[in-house]
């Protein structure tokens, strides 16, 4: 008989948990594909190896969540506060998501891959993001400040401000045509 307190190896589908109180439950190994997230509390849980895949996440609370190993596929993101979550194991991928007006400062994303994804009106301060993956992401606002980005990708990103006076970029890797945008914080004016 299973615990309520403990999910393992579910598969969810379609399913709604829309303003769900998912407070202090160890979700290992689940799959959700398709649900509804809204504004659904994630606070003091585990979510060890879970998958989710086109899901609405928006206005998720994740206050002391532990996200290890967790793997957002083509979900619309919204309003995320990442930096409130358990900083000890944080581990997440992105492919091909939405995120919007998240919050990831304070965070080590060493290595993480948000390849593919629309990033608008998201914060990375403070943040370690050395060799992470933002290869054909697109960029819409945001801010990158104080932010170490040392052999970060960002083959074919577009729309991205970072500005190389606040920033460590040694080593990150840019498509020609989208380098000249890291000029405009220099005051340089190119004809």
């Amino acid at each position: 008989m299973e615990n309520p307190q403990e999910w393992e190896d579910k598969l969810c589908t379609k399913e709604s948990f829309a303003e769900a109180d998912l407070k202090r439950i160890t979700f290992r190994n689940c799959r959700f594909e398709g649900c509804d997230f809204t504004q659904a509390h994630f606070n003091n849980s585990k979510c060890i190896d879970c998958t989710w895949i086109r899901c609405n996440l928006s206005l998720v609370r994740w206050d002391g969540c532990r996200l290890q190993g967790a793997r957002f596929e083509e979900c619309k993101i919204a309003g995320a506060n990442f930096s409130k979550c358990d900083p000890l194991f944080f581990s997440v991928a992105f492919k091909k998501c939405l995120l919007e007006t998240c919050n990831f400062s304070d965070i080590d994303l060493k290595g993480t891959s948000f390849a593919g994804s629309t990033l608008r009106e998201t914060h990375f301060s403070q943040v370690k993001l050395t060799h992470a993956d933002f290869r054909d992401c697109a960029f819409k606002g945001g801010l990158f400040h104080h932010t170490d980005l040392t052999g970060a990708n960002f083959l074919n990103a577009a729309n991205f401000s970072i500005d190389p006076t606040t920033n460590i970029l040694k080593n990150a890797r840019f498509s020609k045509e989208e380098a000249i945008s890291l000029l405009s914080h220099l005051g340089i004016l190119l004809e």
